[in-house]
């Protein structure tokens, strides 16, 4: 069976407290998104990273403070969330949703997955447009549950319990890395 796991939007500008767009507690997730886009690494599982590529007069800002602005250091992943030595297809796009990316529907033919895994940043935003649209797909969806953080816990939750409902499937970080 061939994952491929997606990681969501992890850049500086959410996950730390300096960032434009804070996400509280994110940093505590890092750990956790090394050790997945690393364990992916380690066992030739591709990792699909979205990141926010927005230039200064993006339309999302009329919504959102400025954040992820092409060129700035808040737009960069951390550099321990990076595959070491190993493929990593960065996905740039400019709305919440990935499924606005066109290149994304050639890259999800090309990647040819049984089943996705998702993580990331911001659990009722970015994570779930990700989760459901991949759900929507028709392929199993494991989503992980320490590698994901919320603006709002109830939102977070609400969103958790929405993605069950439709059939996602939710796991940790150990549970995941352990059966395999």
């Amino acid at each position: 069976m061939k994952t491929v796991f997606f990681d969501i939007d992890t850049q500086i500008d959410f996950l730390f407290p300096a960032g434009a767009l804070y996400v509280p507690g994110a940093e505590q997730i890092i750990p956790a998104i090394t050790k997945l886009n690393h364990y992916a690494a380690a066992h030739d599982i591709p990792v699909v990273s979205t990141m926010c590529a927005h230039s200064e007069t993006d339309p999302e800002f009329r919504d959102w403070p400025p954040h992820c602005i092409v060129g700035t250091t808040g737009q960069l992943k951390p550099q321990s969330t990076l595959r070491p030595n190993a493929q990593q297809i960065i996905l740039e796009k400019q709305q919440l949703d990935l499924f606005t990316n066109p290149g994304l529907p050639a890259l999800l033919d090309t990647l040819a997955a049984d089943e996705y895994v998702v993580y990331g940043v911001v659990t009722e935003y970015c994570v779930s447009c990700a989760a459901l649209g991949l759900l929507a797909t028709g392929k199993p969806v494991t989503l992980v549950t320490d590698a994901i953080r919320s603006l709002s816990e109830q939102d977070g939750r609400s969103t958790i319990d929405n993605f069950t409902a439709q059939g996602g499937r939710l796991t940790t970080l150990d549970q995941l890395v352990n059966a395999r």
